[in-house]
């Protein structure tokens, strides 16, 4: 099985895994997108929301599991076709929370300009800080991507 390892940084990574904690806390009882079923009784809605949110709090806790002794001593994560999906979930639910709630007052135009410059100083200290686990979750999906694409099938499975 491909396994793709990923050297971090401690000291730059543990802080912001605190908050990224935080909003997956929020996530254990909040959707990351909202949606209605239209037509759709409240027995079916309140059905469709539980597994929704199950499924979320699944892929959140794999994340996490990235995060063990091996990355608290050796600044490694690994990356496998196993957890791949799952993280690349919990990384864009995590995403659109922190867009959502916590970056809310920055257009798409500004955010994206922020990616681009990396200059945060228009920011306050909690938006800053938003920011920058924003940011790592999106390098995290785009190591994913570049390396273990789920989409894709193996070689050796072809």
């Amino acid at each position: 099985m491909k396994r793709v390892e990923v050297r971090l940084s401690i000291v730059a990574v543990a802080p912001l895994l605190d908050l990224i904690k935080a909003v997956a806390n929020e996530l254990r009882e909040h959707v990351a997108v909202p949606i209605a079923l239209a037509g759709a009784d409240a027995e079916l809605s309140a059905v469709w929301r539980d597994e929704l949110l199950q499924s979320q709090r699944d892929d959140c806790d794999r994340l996490f599991s990235l995060f063990d002794q091996e990355f608290f001593t050796e600044g490694v994560v690994a990356f496998d076709r196993e957890n791949a999906e799952p993280v690349l979930r919990a990384c864009a639910a995590l995403r659109l929370r922190f867009r959502s709630h916590y970056l809310d007052k920055l257009s798409d135009d500004a955010l994206e300009a922020l990616e681009a410059n990396s200059s945060m100083t228009e920011l306050n200290e909690a938006e800053k800080k938003a920011f920058a686990c924003f940011v790592f979750l999106d390098e995290l999906q785009k190591i994913i991507l570049k390396y273990l694409d789920p989409l894709s099938v193996d070689d050796d499975e072809e």
